[in-house]
């Protein structure tokens, strides 16, 4: 009887540990389905900042509600001579052409921020083309250009965002300095985050309807002049040809260029 109940013990120990190796090996499996996966859907990503060794950087703007500081913005920007870049919404547009012809009539680029200011990964690709298109009509009515440049609101893109707007023959762009205007810090912080970080080939994110940002510009365009950098609007920032990025979002031309 006690043979009998230490065979019963032995087959459940066994039984246990062939679980327990089926177990282990589904995981296995798993873990590798996971990383070919990973490794056929590798993330693309678009342009943070330019590979150069030139000390120059852009400035942007990007335009989605208010329009009450753009004006000044403007005239400071006329004041120290320097041409950046702007990202419209297709419906800021639409709400302040006179503008949209200001900025385009001073020599400052104009880029498009999508029609509507959508979370573009949730959208078709067929959605996205609508956005950028209406977005590109509505700026080329006023200007006569229609945008090369595109930023996703909120910076907000996946892999068929990067690759939708390429295939549309457009640069999709983000930042690598961020001012963090909008959370509404002093003008003396925005000077801080746009110039503590700033390397060749940086692109700095502003907005036209942060509270703080008109009292900061002059001081942040003289901070970057004083470190010895130039500022280009991010059409003469990236250079032209085939080109990738690296996993920080640094544009690097090809070796064919």
């Amino acid at each position: 009887m006690r043979f009998i109940i230490l065979t019963k013990r032995s087959i459940l120990v066994f039984v246990l540990c062939l679980l327990l190796a089926v177990a282990s090996a589904s995981i296995g499996l798993n873990s590798l389905s996971s990383a070919v996966a990973t490794v056929s859907t590798q993330r693309v990503i678009p342009i943070y900042c330019v590979d150069t060794k030139d000390k120059i950087c852009s400035i942007s703007f990007d335009a989605a509600w208010g329009n009450e500081q753009t004006d000044e913005l403007l005239d400071t920007l006329d004041e120290y001579e320097v041409k950046t870049t702007f990202f419209l919404v297709g419906d800021w547009v639409k709400k302040y052409p006179e503008s949209v012809k200001k900025i385009a009539k001073k020599g400052h680029d104009i880029g498009n921020h999508s029609s509507t200011h959508a979370h573009m990964p949730n959208l078709s690709a067929e959605q996205m083309k609508e956005e950028i298109n209406d977005c590109n009509s509505e700026i080329k009515k006023l200007t006569g250009k229609s945008p090369t440049l595109f930023r996703p609101p909120y910076g907000d893109y996946d892999n068929n965002v990067v690759n939708t707007v390429k295939s549309m023959d457009m640069y999709p762009v983000q930042w690598n300095i961020d001012s963090l205007d909008w959370k509404d810090p002093s003008p003396e912080q925005i000077v801080k985050n746009c110039t503590d970080k700033l390397t060749p080939g940086s692109i700095i994110l502003l907005h036209n309807g942060a509270a703080n940002t008109p009292a900061a510009l002059s001081k942040v365009i003289e901070g970057i002049k004083e470190k010895g950098y130039k500022i280009v609007p991010i059409s003469e920032l990236i250079p032209k040809g085939d080109y990738t990025t690296d996993v920080t979002g640094k544009m690097i031309l090809s070796d064919e260029n």
